[in-house]
């Protein structure tokens, strides 16, 4: 079926066709949507307006007039009536478009469903998670075998938040996730609870006061190793849950990084109390001992961004995290 044009209408084309030819090439593209490629496309493939008309699910005569502006924009007629009278056939210029226009549909289509396919076995995307040593120290471990089983080719890092611009960080996308306190959720980001924890005491193998339970008096009585995020103090919660007792202990070590801490109690007869999640790991060096005094748990709360709430690839590693952090709760 060919769309037959009057006199007016051709000598209305061939001005509409030099125009558009000379007109800038931001224009002519602007002109273009994707229905009009996906049309040329059907008629290249069935040469027939009813076939290509079904295709697409448009009527007849819409796809006539998608065909007439095709026209006006390729300045060609594209196709012509078939000699048997039935169907159509394609113009050299149409039949050299063909080609170049199925790549250009099928880099459509990749572009589309980009955001909505994520394999993390072939992902190289690099993966930032700001948290303080204290979580980190927690979920690491588990988290990062984890991870590189399933994207081998992937990066993560683990940094510091700076919490006051951290919903900043999040909505830039500096940062994929943020692991903090309850009350360090705003700015309308998206919170789950990612684990709850409590404190108990170590010391190492060996400890010249044994291996019997801590009592209240020698917890306050020994000398204690402190972890201060911030560096250089030497009091924290638990000094001030003893101050509520009418107690004080003696913290004579002060240290920056969870890390550490294994590594000077296995060294020395300091105690220390730390999250129980972290201590256990060391157990081969380590005792643990329930601590003598009324410790609250802490919870620590997983952040990210509404932008990235369908987001496939943030998707999975949010819920990486939470399995991890469910696997060492559990292990």
């Amino acid at each position: 079926m060919l769309v037959k044009l009057g006199s007016h209408a051709r000598d209305r084309y061939r001005l509409n066709a030099a125009y558009r030819c000379e007109a800038p090439l931001t224009q002519r593209l602007s002109d273009f949507d994707i229905g009009l490629l996906l049309t040329l496309d059907a008629l290249l493939k069935h040469q027939n307006v009813t076939h290509a008309a079904s295709r697409l699910n448009i009527t007849q005569s819409a796809l006539s007039a998608r065909l007439t502006r095709l026209r006006q924009l390729l300045n060609d007629p594209l196709f012509t009536t078939a000699a048997s009278g039935r169907g159509m056939t394609p113009t050299p210029h149409a039949l050299a478009l063909e080609a170049e226009l199925t790549r250009l549909l099928e880099r459509l289509s990749d572009f589309v469903n980009t955001a909505h396919l994520f394999d993390p076995a072939t992902s190289k995307r690099v993966y930032r998670i700001a948290a303080t040593d204290n979580p980190a120290a927690i979920l690491a471990p588990d988290l990062i075998p984890r991870f590189k089983s399933q994207a081998p080719n992937a990066k993560v890092a683990f940094t510091v938040p700076n919490k006051p611009r951290i919903v900043e960080h999040l909505e830039q996308g500096d940062v994929d996730l943020f692991i903090g306190a309850a009350e360090d959720g705003s700015g309308g980001l998206i919170g789950q609870k990612l684990f709850e924890e409590e404190f108990v005491t170590a010391q190492r193998h060996g400890h010249p006061r044994g291996k019997g339970p801590i009592t209240l008096d020698e917890f306050c009585a020994l000398d204690h190793l402190l972890i201060s995020t911030t560096g250089g103090h030497f009091a924290g919660m638990i000094d001030d849950a003893l101050s509520e007792i009418g107690r004080e202990r003696n913290v004579t070590v002060s240290i920056q990084s969870y890390a550490l801490a294994p590594l000077v109690l296995a060294n020395s007869d300091l105690i220390c109390t730390l999250p129980r999640r972290f201590l256990r790991r060391f157990a081969q060096v380590l005792d643990l001992f329930e601590a003598p005094l009324v410790l609250s748990p802490f919870a620590m709360n997983l952040f990210w961004h509404p932008r990235m709430r369908s987001d496939p690839a943030h998707m999975w590693l949010r819920k990486l995290v939470m399995r991890s952090a469910r696997s060492s709760h559990e292990d």
